[in-house]
């Protein structure tokens, strides 16, 4: 058993940050999954865009869709959808073993929705009937409105990957839609065994924010804050999914088979973030420096007393992290909508 399926045996699943025909064609997904405990995938835009710009397996496809299909944005989603449906084909297996609580493959609504929630919601639906499997997660940013869709496609028994979420205000907004939306459905007599909700967590952009800040404060104490405030933020988000999610506020729910499960990616922050429950998105580099050198020990838990003193001290100083988490959420929608419309650009 290497370090990679040792983690899988302490509660968390590992899910590959990427998606490409490539991994798909060589066997390489098929061999991360079966080797590692791989068990589950995310996309984006970003992804998507360096997949058609280096791998030779769209050339083809694409080519027949410049001839028939006029709309950039179809043709994209032409090329995409098959390979989530692959993608979601080789994780059914992860899925059903499960019970349901992973094996899951992330398709993302097209970012210019972000600010839209009734759009979002319209889109999620379209997204999620044109690829037609049970292990699909419909990606939607953690905006003010991208949060009320989740609630609204919750309700409606579509299973999302709230993404985009840089702050424990934003976090919590997720846990508290989630709950609203499956009471909802619960209370309409719908079944909630089969609804799922991954909040994504994001980390490294948090600690670049912070520590920009601690440096032009400039103290002695400042700069001991540095590259500290991210994994503090993790630890402390899952504290809050533990009180919310067993305890009280969920029982009901979970006696009706509702689930939930939190995610928490990062490209740097993997072994500090090893728990129950949770998910680390990985990259493939990331992937491979966990399989290389990491080592597999549950410390999620650990040092929440100086978690809680670490984000005082950075209140002291000055820094608001709900402000943060708002700059890096803007930010990260229009990085998002920037590589959008390059990968629409390439379809063209």
């Amino acid at each position: 058993m290497n370090v990679t399926q040792k983690i899988t045996t302490l509660g968390q699943s590992l899910w590959l940050d990427n998606l490409s025909r490539s991994l798909l064609r060589d066997g390489t997904l098929a061999r991360w999954i079966r080797e590692d405990g791989v068990s589950g995938v995310t996309s984006n835009p970003s992804i998507f865009q360096k997949a058609l710009k280096s791998s030779p397996h769209y050339a083809d496809d694409l080519a027949r869709l410049k001839a028939g299909e006029p709309d950039a944005e179809r043709r994209y989603e032409a090329l995409a959808i098959p390979d989530i449906r692959d993608a979601c084909d080789l994780l059914l297996p992860a899925h059903e073993a499960s019970g349901g609580d992973d094996g899951y493959v992330s398709l993302e609504v097209a970012p210019r929705w972000a600010h839209d929630a009734a759009q979002t919601v319209e889109e999620a639906q379209r997204l999620s009937a044109a690829v037609d499997r049970r292990n699909l997660l419909i990606k939607v940013p953690g905006t003010p409105e991208g949060i009320d869709a989740f609630e609204a496609l919750t309700m409606l028994g579509i299973n999302v990957n709230v993404t985009l979420l840089f702050s424990l205000k934003q976090t919590e907004a997720v846990f508290a839609a989630y709950i609203r939306g499956l009471t909802a459905r619960a209370h309409s007599g719908a079944d909630v065994r089969r609804s799922k909700a991954v909040a994504s967590l994001f980390l490294s952009r948090v600690d670049t924010l912070v520590d920009n800040q601690l440096d032009e404060i400039g103290t002695e104490k400042a700069r001991a804050l540095r590259g500290k405030a991210a994994v503090v933020m993790a630890r402390l988000a899952y504290q809050r999914y533990l009180r919310i999610f067993h305890g009280e506020t969920f029982a009901a729910l979970t006696q009706q088979g509702a689930r939930q499960n939190p995610e928490y990616p990062d490209l740097l922050y993997v072994e500090p973030l090893i728990g129950r429950e949770t998910i680390n998105t990985l990259p493939d580099k990331t992937l491979d420096a966990l399989r290389d050198h990491g080592q597999a020990a549950s410390r999620l838990e650990d040092g929440i007393a100086e978690a809680e003193t670490h984000l005082e001290d950075l209140k002291r100083l000055g820094i608001d992290m709900d402000a943060v988490g708002s700059t890096l959420q803007d930010d990260g929608v229009k990085l998002f909508e920037d590589a959008y419309q390059e990968l629409l650009r390439q379809t063209e």
